[in-house]
């Protein structure tokens, strides 16, 4: 059992102990997550708070490396290029302009779609007028 009521030292704070709901509530508040994923933290790791702790500072930290785009990594590139359906160079230019977030790149080129549509369209619109006057 990880809670011992007789025992209230260091030892015993630094130990989360599911079977008591008011601890469930103060380490859930206090590492920003649900109790159902602290109970399952702790069953995978331990009750040690420490370890608890580390584990989902390292969840945080993948969740939002996935969202990033690392221009560095070759892989990368390939991988954010082959997504977006552009080259390399462009990629590199957004990321250049918007930052590495996978969502404001991908912003960044839907408006540039959006634009090179409406260009598109005036041209094609263009076209059709000077056809009208020479005939």
């Amino acid at each position: 059992m990880a809670d011992s009521k007789k025992k209230r030292g260091a030892a015993d704070r630094a130990l989360i102990a599911l079977s008591e709901s008011y601890e469930v509530a103060y380490w859930s508040k206090k590492f920003k997550v649900t109790p159902a994923k602290l109970k399952a933290a702790v069953k995978k790791i331990g009750h040690s708070a420490k370890k608890v702790e580390a584990h989902f500072k390292e969840q945080r930290h993948k969740a939002a490396d996935r969202a990033r785009i690392a221009i560095s990594e070759p892989y990368e590139v390939r991988y954010w290029s082959k997504k977006f359906k552009v080259t390399p160079a462009r990629l590199k230019t957004a990321v250049a302009a918007v930052g590495h977030s996978s969502k404001k790149v991908e912003a960044y080129f839907a408006a540039k779609k959006k634009t090179a549509k409406k260009k598109k369209a005036a041209k094609k619109t263009a076209k059709k007028t000077v056809k009208r006057r020479k005939s």
